[in-house]
């Protein structure tokens, strides 16, 4: 875990070189699985720390909060061109021509009409399958027999299909059956990107295949108390 430094502010170069050596102890190539660091809930200060400590793509789950950022970015001079935003919470259709200029990947892909909605505002953008191994009504992600039909359906549209995404269930040994099953059928449909692993998780998902891990807490310390968002 990452220590706070002498400012108060959690030192997210620490962080970032635990994350490496837990993807190293993991088996995994600490430069080759993508580190995408998830602002939700911290403030634009966060994004700048994780870019001066190395991170450039940067996630966020919900809409107004990512363009409330980049906004503030921007407006400060303190954006930078090789920052690549990642969208990871689930998809409005109504949010995305908003999100259309600012999003370099998005993560959360469930249904062809949010890949229509995407490709009419930017076309051949890149983005990822997710995929729902949990079961649990209400959970957003494709379930797995509808996953290679989606991915078609989503290369017809014209988007960049670069690979999977999933949230794994609560358990190691869940989590593990989840990596394995979605590492499967990105190789079974020749995609490249596996978006896999939290904080809490990340060792399962390295050692399960992943080419990208999505942390928050492991590179800033614990969340500032919830706020009410709109998606």
């Amino acid at each position: 875990m990452a220590q706070r430094s002498t400012e108060g502010l959690f030192d997210v170069v620490a962080g970032l070189e635990r994350v490496r050596e837990r993807i190293a102890a993991a088996g995994g190539d600490p430069s080759g699985v993508r580190v995408v660091a998830v602002t939700k809930g911290f403030g634009p200060e966060v994004v700048v720390a994780a870019r001066d400590a190395g991170v450039l793509d940067v996630g966020e789950n919900y809409a107004q909060e990512l363009l409330a950022k980049d906004e503030v970015l921007r407006g400060s001079g303190s954006g930078d061109p090789g920052m690549r935003w990642h969208f990871l919470g689930a998809i409005q259709r109504n949010k995305v021509a908003g999100l259309a200029p600012v999003v370099s990947c998005w993560q959360s892909v469930a249904r062809a009409v949010e890949g229509e909605a995407i490709a009419r505002r930017r076309p051949g953008a890149a983005v990822l399958v997710e995929v729902d191994t949990t079961g649990v009504p209400g959970r957003n992600g494709c379930a797995p027999g509808a996953v290679a039909a989606l991915v078609s359906d989503l290369r017809a549209g014209g988007l960049d299909v670069e690979g999977l995404m999933t949230v794994a269930p609560v358990g190691p040994d869940a989590a593990r059956v989840a990596f394995r099953a979605v590492r499967a059928l990105a190789d079974d449909l020749g995609l490249v990107e596996r978006s896999m692993g939290m904080s809490d998780d990340l060792e399962l998902a390295v050692a399960e295949g992943a080419t990208m891990v999505r942390v928050g807490r492991a590179l800033f310390g614990d969340r500032p108390a919830r706020r009410m968002h709109t998606t």
